[in-house]
């Protein structure tokens, strides 16, 4: 049932939320250390564009990732020994993790409500000092997460993706998923970019790149990265400060990432992911992430949400292990 006063609802069909962690829809009075929210939203541009079901993904993942029926458990007792982590997921530390359910929306909203719903959200979220784990949705979600984003300290925003997303206005609408790093680039609070595993041909127009490049966006494609490896890359990103993450599905290679509407080769290997994951949450402090473009319907959804919940799980126990919440 949506409850208007805490701005999300309970997830479809699941008494609990990601991975079993237990939901908390009163965003205004959270005690957690880490928040999971889902942004169940997505909008083709035209009409006879195909019809959009990243919407799908947060309510899909709760019910079909692997590590589902034990984690709640688990993460109490800590009895599961992670290979990526070197330990138990939370690392026998007593860490509050929970699921704030989905930004609810309705047929009679139009977008501008519900993108004012999801940053309210975050914005609650962030106040806490809780760090957040978005789950689209396509990749205009990303922006009203980023506004909600705290205004006192410079950030650092780091986007995996094939695609610049660097579009201003496509078809009058200018926050849509074309968008997100345009966007970013005129908020206050977002000081510099890295835009990591660029490849192919995407959504970004010559003019698209020079405006990149006038900003002063580090554009590293996936080839550079395949040849000068994670760590070179790693070197490049200052180290202290403060992070935002935000992870295209498509910015994975689609051997891992299948499911998605604009599969590219060359992207992101798991290896690499992982790496990338780990050494930034060493660097400093990532306040937030988000995993976006996910398309159930297309590829092979059980690889695809594989390699998501490893994700989450690696950005979890490495941010444990970082020492943020200590």
């Amino acid at each position: 049932m949506t409850n208007t006063k805490y701005l999300t609802e309970r997830p479809k069909d699941n008494a609990n939320g990601l991975f079993g962690f237990p939901i908390n829809l009163d965003i205004n009075n959270i005690e957690a250390d880490i928040a999971i929210l889902g942004v169940p939203y997505g909008l083709p541009y035209r009409p006879n564009y195909f019809a959009n079901d990243q919407s799908k993904t947060p309510d899909l993942l709760r019910k079909n990732v692997s590590f589902m029926e034990t984690a709640w458990e688990d993460s109490r007792t800590q009895k599961h020994f992670d290979w990526d982590l070197g330990g138990p997921l939370l690392n026998n530390q007593d860490i509050q993790i929970i699921d704030c359910g989905n930004v609810w929306n309705s047929f009679r909203d139009p977008r501008e409500n519900y993108y004012l719903r999801a940053e309210k959200a975050a914005a609650k979220i962030f106040a806490s000092k809780a760090t957040l784990i978005t789950i689209g949705g396509d990749h205009g979600i990303t922006i009203p997460i980023l506004k909600a984003l705290p205004k006192d300290i410079p950030i650092t925003l780091i986007q995996i993706d094939s695609q610049m997303d660097w579009t201003d206005d496509l078809d009058g609408i200018k926050e849509g998923y074309a968008s997100p790093i345009k966007r970013a680039s005129e908020l206050g609070s977002i000081t510099s970019i890295f835009q990591l595993g660029l490849r192919g041909v995407g959504n970004g127009r010559q003019e698209e790149y020079e405006a990149a490049v006038a900003y002063g966006s580090t554009m590293i494609s996936a080839y550079e990265i395949h040849k000068i490896g994670i760590a070179s890359i790693l070197e490049t990103i200052p180290n202290g400060g403060f992070f935002y993450l935000s992870i295209d599905a498509n910015g994975l290679d689609p051997s891992i990432m299948p499911a998605v509407n604009a599969p590219a080769p060359g992207g992101f290997s798991w290896m690499q992911i992982k790496d990338f994951i780990h050494g930034l949450v060493r660097k400093g402090r990532v306040l937030g992430m988000d995993l976006v473009e996910i398309s159930p319907s297309l590829g092979n959804k059980k690889t695809t949400f594989v390699h998501a919940e490893r994700l989450i799980c690696n950005f979890i126990g490495a941010s444990v292990r970082a020492g943020y919440y200590d």
